[in-house]
């Protein structure tokens, strides 16, 4: 690879006219980066995939970089992989359409299990508005929709009697997603004695519904989420906490990633794999915390 980097940095000066300064940074950032990918044992320029420079984006975050530093090392890379098409190096860009996580888009974040069980208890289901946000939190938390998918579901999209539910995502993708049974039960007694109560119109077709019997809005299940928790004592919270969650808790239990991205909705793995990082730490955490001899100092 670092062959190609040099003409690379070669092609910068003479054919871009770039100023020094500039070749000499972008030369710093590639060595980094060739540094990485020599300890994954990815030697050669052609063998750059997109996983590999998510991984490296992921690194750099992990390791305290700066949002600027990182979105100067993506400028690099991007530059390269290019550079690496025009030559036919590579069959494809795998920065296409990437951000790195320090240009502006955070890691997602998440609750841990114990946060997301304290929340789904604040619900009361003694009334219909109660008996809604129930069903309606724990069928977001089972099956990692994103918000604009939950509250666009009718009730024609839910099978109970199979446990699955249908739902229309980006670019009009449809996907069938499997229900737990806590979800299930919850979503039939809603709509067995909760959502007739909401709305008198029979030919409503929306699930969930706000408190004049129209479809609920996603600000209003952004209103909904944020007093729950703030019931529960939870302060970082988005509309897609409980998906993020969904998705981390599955992968620290050991589902395998291409199920998880199936579920989601994500037309692209490395999408996905962001949450490989996340799991990552999490397990680290629980090493450290648990092995006898995770952190035992080594007697002199």
């Amino acid at each position: 690879m670092e062959k190609q980097i040099l003409i690379f940095l070669d092609y910068l000066a003479v054919e871009r006219g770039l100023a020094k300064n500039t070749i000499e940074s972008y030369q710093f950032d590639l060595k980094q980066f060739r540094t990485f990918c020599a300890n994954r044992q990815v030697l050669t320029a052609g063998r750059i995939d997109r996983v590999l420079v998510l991984n490296y984006l992921l690194e750099l975050k992990r390791l305290g970089r700066s949002s600027a530093t990182i979105a100067r090392h993506m400028a690099a890379l991007k530059m390269f992989c290019r550079f690496l098409l025009d030559e036919g190096l590579l069959a494809r860009d795998p920065t296409a359409n990437l951000e790195s996580p320090g240009s502006g888009k955070k890691l997602p974040g998440v609750i841990g299990q114990s946060e997301v069980e304290l929340l789904l208890e604040q619900p009361r289901i003694g009334n219909p508005a109660g008996l809604r946000d129930k069903a309606m939190l724990e069928l977001m938390y089972a099956t990692g929709m994103r918000v604009s998918e939950l509250v666009s579901l009718d009730v024609e999209h839910v099978d109970l009697e199979s446990g699955y539910v249908r739902c229309t995502g980006k670019g009009s993708k449809e996907r069938i997603i499997p229900v737990g049974s806590i979800a299930k039960n919850f979503l039939t007694e809603y709509l067995g004695r909760g959502r007739a109560k909401i709305t008198a119109n029979r030919a409503e077709s929306a699930l969930f519904l706000n408190m004049r019997g129209q479809r609920l809005s996603r600000q209003g299940f952004w209103k909904i989420i944020k007093k729950y928790a703030r019931k529960a004592g939870i302060r970082e919270i988005t509309p897609h906490t409980l998906r993020h969650s969904f998705a981390t808790h599955l992968l620290e239990n050991g589902a395998d990633l291409r199920s998880v991205q199936e579920m989601l909705g994500h037309a692209d793995i490395t999408t996905t794999q962001i949450y490989t990082h996340l799991t990552g730490t999490r397990l680290r955490e629980v090493f450290n915390k648990s092995h006898p001899r995770a952190l035992r100092r080594v007697e002199g």
